[in-house]
């Protein structure tokens, strides 16, 4: 059946994967001024939570009580959302991987933080590579640029999703560098002009990749999906 990848803006998507399907960081209308899916309507089997801002895990707690979602997440997060009456979890931590029926998922590092919305810790930050039957993703979650991403990109990466916005996570020029190490066949940028500081033309952006690098840059406009 394939993959199919949908932004719902800022840091947020869905992945269908033979049916299957994985939300990552949910943050949706309501909470997330650039998403006009509310949550109620969203389907999900599995979330992928990368760490504990509340851009990132606004609606986690909400998804998942709907729909019996499995979280993943590191331990501090799986914890919390524990704490917040729900049980169904699966916590892992920086560098380990797990199989899921959808695919194997291995968390990688991020340069972040990771405080919970409450103030508590959220362990540390990290992003996720999947191993499906058909493609390997990367979902980088918030993060600098770092050199360590070359043994990230050693896993063979299909599609690439990496932050652009700048100010809290890598900026344009830096999400370009990156992609020099992470060496995947498609980035897809989010991350980007849902708030003020985070404001960039995605478009001359991904001119530059198309133009520069051997990488494919797709843009995805709000809901707007690419398929393997």
């Amino acid at each position: 059946m394939g993959i199919k990848i949908t932004w719902h803006g800022h840091a947020t998507f869905s992945v269908e994967i033979d049916g299957i399907n994985v939300v990552v960081d949910p943050f949706f209308a309501g909470n997330n001024p650039s998403c006009v899916r509310p949550v109620d309507e969203v389907e999900a089997d599995f979330i992928l939570q990368t760490h504990a801002h509340g851009d990132h895990i606004g609606d986690t707690v909400e998804l998942a009580k709907a729909t019996g979602a499995q979280v993943i997440s590191n331990f501090e997060i799986a914890n919390w959302i524990n704490k917040h009456g729900y049980e169904n979890t699966w916590a892992m931590n920086t560098g380990g991987g797990y199989q899921f029926p959808f695919g194997r998922v291995k968390m990688t590092p991020a340069l972040h933080s990771s405080g919970l919305p409450d103030g508590t810790y959220g362990g540390d930050p990290g992003g996720y590579l999947i191993f499906a039957k058909d493609a390997t993703l990367y979902f980088a979650g918030d993060t600098a640029l770092f050199s360590d991403m070359a043994l990230i990109g050693n896993a063979g990466i299909d599609v690439a999703v990496i932050p652009t916005g700048d100010n809290f996570t890598m900026g344009p020029d830096d999400a370009f560098e990156s992609l020099a190490y992470l060496r995947p066949k498609v980035v897809i940028p989010c991350h980007y002009d849902t708030f003020p500081p985070i404001a960039q033309d995605m478009d001359d952006w991904a001119e530059r990749v198309n133009r520069e690098t051997g990488v494919t840059a797709v843009v995805l406009d709000v809901e707007e999906s690419f398929e393997l």
